[in-house]
């Protein structure tokens, strides 16, 4: 049975095998505002990064702020997004936040996490994503990508996004956290994707406890 110790180690050791092997990019989406990584986060769910850029880059010509989406008819905003996937519960959450940081914060994107889990729409993983590119601050981004690495690597025995945040936390440094968040994300869909593990490019395959095939 490792102990807390030596998941510690072992997880700076993936973290420093990592790290010089991938951008030093905090989020592949492209904005120019937190609004605007805001809303590109929301609608990267169950979505490529690619695929939200497309997207976005028109969007953001037609919906300049949170007014401009909340005024827009639903049916508009759901075909502006359709190639997202998911367009209607999107375009629900995407209104559902901009009414909200209308009405709580005077259009402004709030810079904590207690702030942000206050609109609707937002969770944990789209708060720290905002809060980590945005603004500096420190946070797990536990996505798809990181669920998945997090369980192979036996970092956590959790499979609720947030209780694996919590996990991974205590195994890393504060000021590390989002960039190992990035690495796991960037290494998920290079190398250890989620249908075959590709064992003979993976740098880290000896920090690997679990044999996948």
């Amino acid at each position: 049975m490792e102990t807390l110790k030596e998941k510690r180690d072992r997880v700076m050791l993936i973290y420093e095998v990592l790290d010089p092997l991938y951008t030093l990019d905090r989020t592949a989406l492209k904005y120019r505002t937190p609004f605007e990584l805001l809303i590109s986060t929301i609608l990267s769910a169950q979505c490529t990064d690619r695929q939200v850029n497309k997207v976005t880059a028109v969007l953001f010509e037609k919906y300049k702020g949170p007014e401009d989406f909340v005024n827009a008819p639903v049916e508009s905003l759901e075909e502006d997004i359709r190639p997202t996937g998911f367009f209607k519960n999107k375009a629900k959450s995407i209104k559902g936040c901009c009414k909200g940081l209308l009405e709580l914060y005077s259009g402004e994107v709030p810079a904590t996490m207690e702030e942000l889990l206050k609109l609707p729409g937002v969770g944990r993983k789209t708060a720290n994503c905002v809060l980590g590119a945005a603004f500096d601050i420190p946070g797990v981004v536990v996505d798809t990508h990181v669920k998945r690495l997090a369980q192979r690597l036996g970092l956590t025995e959790n499979i609720n996004p947030d209780k694996i945040e919590k996990d991974i936390e205590d195994l890393l440094p504060e000021g590390k956290w989002r960039r190992f968040s990035d690495l796991m994300i960037y290494h998920g869909r290079a190398v250890c994707t989620a249908r075959r593990p590709d064992h003979d490019r993976c740098a880290i395959i000896g920090l690997c406890p679990y044999n996948y095939v």
